[in-house]
């Protein structure tokens, strides 16, 4: 079957538009402005605070990264504190997705995981209710939001996480601005993102 050539009113109006290329790399140069507010905001955090990490983790890791495929949207994100060491992870990422949302999340996995796990569940109720979600996707690569892919941590719940991890590989804790909201929030980014990893430093103290 030979594919459709045609191009669509939409289409051909936006090969016309040559000032939304423009827009959008001024409206990237400003995410990373942000993300870079959330790294001090987070460096800032993570003074003084005794975290359960795993051997050989470098605090000062870190590393920024802007991308145009993810599943066809551009995004850009910041990891940090940054630890992938073979099958151990305890990285923190901020991740703006065009279109999408702007996602923080812990990713968890390793030799400490049934500590992590152990600490949600004896903790609970300090982590719930404050807008996290645990992933409930096979991959720490999957970003979608809802129904199938994540699941609030509300009060109610605690027996319902419980089942959630108890076979899983690895751990994975978001929070998430989805775009309708990130018009009043985007300035607060920096504030977003320390807020978010407070919330979570019950899962992940001694």
């Amino acid at each position: 079957m030979t594919p459709d050539t045609r191009l669509t009113p939409d289409e051909l109006s936006l090969i016309g538009d040559a000032q939304f290329f423009r827009t959008k790399a001024v409206v990237m140069t400003k995410v990373r402005t942000l993300l870079d507010g959330m790294y001090g905001g987070l460096r800032a955090e993570m003074a003084g605070i005794s975290l359960l990490v795993p051997p050989n983790f470098d605090p000062a890791k870190h590393q920024f990264v802007k991308g145009e495929h993810l599943e066809h949207c551009p995004y850009q994100y910041l990891d940090y504190p940054k630890h992938f060491v073979g099958t151990t992870t305890f990285t923190f990422r901020s991740l703006f997705w065009w279109g999408h949302h702007m996602v923080c999340a812990l990713l968890l996995e390793g030799p400490y995981l049934k500590r992590y796990k152990r600490n949600l569940i004896d903790r609970f109720h300090s982590v719930a209710g404050q807008g996290l979600e645990i992933s409930l996707a096979p991959s720490f690569w999957e970003w979608k939001r809802g129904e199938g892919y994540t699941l609030p941590i509300t009060h109610d719940r605690k027996a319902q996480m419980g089942a959630v991890m108890a076979e899983r590989s690895s751990l994975k804790i978001a929070r998430f601005i989805p775009m309708d909201e990130f018009g009043a929030m985007h300035t607060q980014l920096p504030a977003f993102g320390r807020d978010t990893f407070r919330s979570l430093l019950p899962v992940i103290t001694v």
